[in-house]
C-alpha cells in the first residue's frame, strides 16, 4: 500500500509513538545486553541484525509489537479505499471487541462503547429471563454523520446488559480535506451530535416503543490525539456553541410571537385554525415545525416518487399515547426514532414523505389542518409547473388533485364532492417556508393554494425559518438520517410465512373435521394477481389481470367453481395475519370450504422497501366441483 509523503509521516509519527508508549526501546536495549552477555562467543566482536530479530521474536516483543498497532486485516496487500467519505453503513454489531477491522490509519476514529445501563424504571420488578426463555429486549440505534448502527439486542431489566461498541470515522467537511486526519482543532469545530435512540421491541415483534433510562457510554479516539486541548479551551468553546444556539432560538421565538399576533388581527377566527410553528419531539422539546422536513435522496433504494409514497404507506400507523384524559396528544418524532420503530403517528408520515418528494425535485409541503369530524390531520401537497395541486395522503398512498370552486359563482352544473377526506387546512410548511392561511374561508375544497399570494397565505420569514431550521444551523437540531436497504430476503421470507399459514389452515380444518388438499400448481397461479396488486398500489396502474384471468379459467375444470381472496399486511406475523383473515366471512368461507373435490392454495408474496419495511400480499382460494 502506497501513501503520500505526508501521509506516511503521519503514519511514522503515530507508529513512534505506540512504540514510545509501550517502552520498545528501552526492552530492547534489555535483550541486546542479555543476548550479548549470554550467547555472544568471546571471540565475536559484533551481533547481527539477524541474531538480534531472533532474539526479539524469541521474546515475543516482534508479537506484541504486531498486536498494538493492529491497524489492517490479515490481506496487507489490499489496498484501502481513497473516498473521501464513508459511505452509508448499517451494521449490526456483534462483538465488543474491537477486532481486526478495515481501519485507515490515515483517518480519525471515535469508538464509542456502551456499557449496560440503569434506571429503567418500568422494568424494575421483572423477574431475570431465564436461559433460552423469549422475552421483551432492548435494541439501541446510533446515527452519526451519514453512519448508522444498530446494537445486537438485550433483554429488558431495569439495569440492562449493553456491551456494545462502534467504531464512527471522524472525516473532514470540507473539499479537499476529505482524505487528511482531522487534527485537534477540526475535531473542536465538529458539533455533530451523536443521536441515539433506545428501542424496546415486545416478545411477539409487535410493540416498539422509546425508553428512557442512563446508559453508561465510554468514548475513545483512534488514533490518540497528537495534541490535547485544554479543558479550559474545550469548555469555552461548549459555551459559545450553546449560547450561540440559545441566541438563535431566543430570536426565532420573539419573531414568530410577534408573526402569530399579526396573524390573529388579520381575522379574529383565525385563532381557532390549525396553524402549527412548534412541535414537541419524542424527548419533550419544543422545536420548529420546519425542523421535521429536509430534501432526504433515497439512493438507489427508491426509483420514483409514487414508490416513496407507497413505502412510506407501508410504514406502521400508530397515534401518540395519551396519558389520562384529554384530546389528541402532540407528539412528533424525529426521522431517526420513526426509521428505528417502523411506525409513527399521520405527522411522522407525512413529514418523511415531504421529506423523499423534495429530495426527488418537486415543490413539497406538509398540511396541517384537520379531516372528518374535526380530527387533526397532517397529509402532503405538491404544486406543479402549470398550478397544479396535488394531495398526498401519507397513510394509505393515494393522490387527490385538487380543484378549487368559488362559493361565490353560480353554479353551471352540479359541483362533485372531492374525493379527498380533508376538510380544513390551517397552515402548510416545509424546510425553507412556513405559510399560514389567511383565507376567508379554511376549507380545504375552496381553499386557493397560490402560495405566491400574500393576502391568502401569509409567509414567515425565509431567512428567520433559515436561521434555525438550516442544516448545522443550532446544535440542538437532530440531523436526518440516511435510509438503510432492507434486510429482508423476500423471498426466504414469503416462503416461511406460506408455509406456516399452511400449517395453520390445515389444523382450522382439522378441527372442523375436513381434510386438507394442497394444489400447489394452483397456488403459482396467484403469484401473478399479488405482484399485480402491489404495482397498482404503487402506480395506481392496473396491469396484468387479464393473464391472471386466463390462467386461473385454464386451471378450473368445466363444472368447478374457483373463489378467491387477497388480503394486505405490512407485518410478517403469519398467526396474526391468519387470524384477522377468519374474521372476513369472504376469508372464512373459503378456507372452511366444504364439497366434492375440494382443492385449497395459498400464495404469500413479500415485498421489500428500505428500513425493513414490507407490504405482504396474501391470497387464499380454492375450487371445487359443483353439486345442485
Amino acid at each position: 500500500m502506497s501513501l503520500p509523503p505526508e501521509k506516511a509521516s503521519e503514519l511514522k509519527q503515530l507508529i513512534h509513538q505506540q512504540l514510545s508508549k509501550m517502552d520498545v526501546h528501552g526492552r530492547i536495549r534489555e535483550i541486546l545486553a542479555e543476548t550479548i552477555r549470554e550467547e555472544l562467543a568471546p571471540d565475536q566482536q559484533q551481533l547481527s541484525s539477524e541474531d538480534l530479530i531472533k532474539a526479539l521474536r524469541r521474546r515475543g516483543i516482534i508479537d506484541d509489537v504486531m498486536k498494538e498497532l493492529n491497524f489492517v486485516t490479515d490481506n496487507v496487500d489490499q489496498e484501502l479505499p481513497p473516498s473521501p467519505k464513508q459511505s452509508v453503513c448499517f451494521t449490526d454489531r456483534q462483538s465488543t471487541l474491537l477486532k481486526k477491522t478495515n481501519i485507515d490509519p490515515t483517518r480519525r476514529y471515535l469508538y464509542l462503547q456502551v456499557l449496560g445501563g440503569k434506571a429503567f424504571l418500568e422494568h424494575l420488578q421483572e423477574p431475570e429471563p431465564l436461559p433460552g426463555q423469549v422475552c421483551s429486549t432492548f435494541t439501541l440505534c446510533l446515527h452519526f454523520r451519514n453512519q448508522r448502527f444498530r446494537s445486537k439486542p438485550v433483554p429488558c431489566a431495569c439495569e440492562p446488559d449493553f456491551h456494545d461498541g462502534f467504531l464512527l470515522e471522524v472525516h473532514r467537511e470540507s473539499l479537499g480535506d476529505g482524505t487528511r486526519m482531522a487534527d485537534s482543532t477540526t475535531m473542536l469545530s465538529i458539533s455533530d451530535p451523536i443521536h441515539m435512540v433506545l428501542i424496546k421491541t415486545d416478545i411477539f415483534g409487535t410493540e416498539s416503543k422509546v425508553s428512557v433510562g442512563i446508559l453508561n457510554i465510554k468514548l475513545e479516539m483512534y488514533p490518540p490525539l497528537n495534541q490535547t486541548l485544554s479543558q479550559e479551551v474545550v469548555n469555552t468553546q461548549l459555551a459559545l456553541e450553546r449560547q450561540k444556539t440559545a441566541e438563535k432560538e431566543r430570536l426565532f421565538l420573539v419573531y414568530a410571537k410577534q408573526w402569530w399576533r399579526e396573524y390573529l388581527q388579520i381575522r379574529p377566527s383565525h385563532n381557532s385554525r390549525l396553524v402549527k410553528i412548534f412541535a414537541q419531539d419524542e424527548n419533550g422539546i419544543n422545536r420548529p415545525v420546519c425542523s421535521y422536513v429536509k430534501p432526504l435522496r433515497a439512493g438507489r433504494l427508491l426509483d420514483t416518487p409514487r414508490q416513496a409514497a407507497r413505502f412510506v404507506n407501508v410504514l406502521g400507523y400508530e397515534r401518540a399515547p395519551v396519558i389520562g384524559g384529554g384530546g389528541k396528544q402532540e407528539q412528533w418524532c424525529t426521522l431517526l426514532a420513526f426509521l428505528c420503530r417502523n411506525k409513527g403517528d399521520c405527522e411522522d408520515h407525512a413529514n418523511l414523505l415531504c421529506s423523499l418528494l423534495l429530495g426527488y425535485g418537486l415543490e413539497a409541503f406538509v398540511c396541517v389542518g384537520t379531516k372528518a369530524k374535526g380530527v387533526p390531520h397532517a397529509w402532503v401537497m405538491t404544486c406543479g409547473t402549470d398550478g397544479t395541486i396535488t394531495f398526498w395522503e401519507s397513510l394509505t398512498g393515494h393522490r387527490y388533485i385538487h380543484k378549487s370552486t368559488n362559493p361565490d359563482e353560480p353554479p353551471v352544473a352540479e359541483q362533485p364532492k372531492p374525493l379527498y377526506p380533508y376538510r380544513t387546512v390551517g397552515c402548510v410548511f416545509n424546510h425553507q417556508m412556513f405559510l399560514g392561511n389567511c383565507q376567508s374561508s379554511d376549507s380545504v375544497e375552496i381553499c386557493v393554494f397560490d402560495l405566491n399570494d400574500e393576502s391568502k397565505w401569509k409567509p414567515m420569514s425565509e431567512e428567520a425559518i433559515k436561521s434555525v431550521c438550516a442544516p448545522g444551523a443550532t446544535t440542538s437540531l437532530p440531523p436526518f438520517p440516511p435510509l438503510c436497504a432492507s434486510t429482508i430476503d423476500a423471498s426466504v421470507t414469503s416462503n416461511e410465512i406460506e408455509m406456516q399459514l399452511r400449517l395453520l389452515v390445515s389444523e382450522h380444518r382439522k378441527d372442523l373435521g375436513l381434510t386438507t388438499v394442497w394444489e400447489d400448481q394452483l397456488s403459482y397461479l396467484l403469484s401473478p394477481a399479488l405482484a399485480s396488486y402491489e404495482f397498482e398500489r404503487t402506480t395506481s396502474i392496473s396491469a396484468g389481470n387479464e393473464e391472471f384471468q386466463d390462467a386461473i379459467r385454464r386451471a378450473v375444470p368445466d363444472g368447478h367453481t374457483f373463489k378467491g381472496f387477497p388480503i394486505h399486511f405490512v407485518y410478517r406475523n403469519a398467526r396474526r395475519a391468519f387470524a384477522t383473515c377468519l374474521r372476513s366471512p369472504f376469508c372464512e368461507e373459503i378456507i372452511c370450504c366444504r364439497g366434492d373435490q375440494v382443492r385449497l392454495a395459498v400464495r404469500v408474496r413479500v415485498f421489500t422497501y428500505p428500513e425493513s419495511a414490507c407490504a405482504v400480499w396474501i391470497m387464499f382460494a380454492c375450487k371445487y366441483r359443483s353439486v345442485l
